[in-house]
């Protein structure tokens, strides 16, 4: 049997080292409250000081079984009580313990911190899929190198 995976591994930098400390107290929070719920929103990662003094930086990563969703879901709840602004995005990879067809890829999300919401995202799978349909790139050729 096979276990598929997803990995990431990203820094959000706060702009500001309490603003660090406060995440880290979110996090938390989330994390208990999470402990109740029958569909938990902020597991499948795990979030870190990057540890340097007078760090603003917060290392997010997969803790074996990554979780892209409550990824977004973390940083848009940061980006109501922090009010950051600008653009902040991570990629993440799909991997399995053996080789299967169509069980490795990976993608990115971009959100818009000071807009509350994600603004773009794509996928390999997607993305080979259509470009194998169509069978013409000119459409992609920004992506394709």
């Amino acid at each position: 049997m096979a276990d598929y995976f997803t990995h990431f591994s990203c820094l959000l930098d706060t702009g500001d080292p309490g603003k660090a400390a406060r995440a880290m107290d979110i996090f938390a929070r989330l994390r208990a409250e999470d402990e109740d719920a029958e569909e938990p929103r902020f597991s499948g990662f795990d979030v870190q000081l990057v540890d340097q003094p007078g760090s603003s930086a917060l290392w997010i990563h997969d803790d074996d079984h990554g979780d892209v969703e409550s990824v977004i879901a973390f940083v848009l709840r940061l980006a109501e009580d922090l009010d950051p602004s600008g653009l902040w995005g991570f990629t993440y990879a799909d991997t399995c313990s053996r080789p299967r067809i169509d069980a490795f890829g990976g993608g990115a999300h971009v959100i818009d911190l000071g807009a509350r919401k994600s603004i773009g995202w794509i996928s390999a799978q997607e993305w080979l899929a259509v470009a194998l349909a169509e069978g013409d790139l000119d459409d992609l050729e920004g992506l394709v190198q």
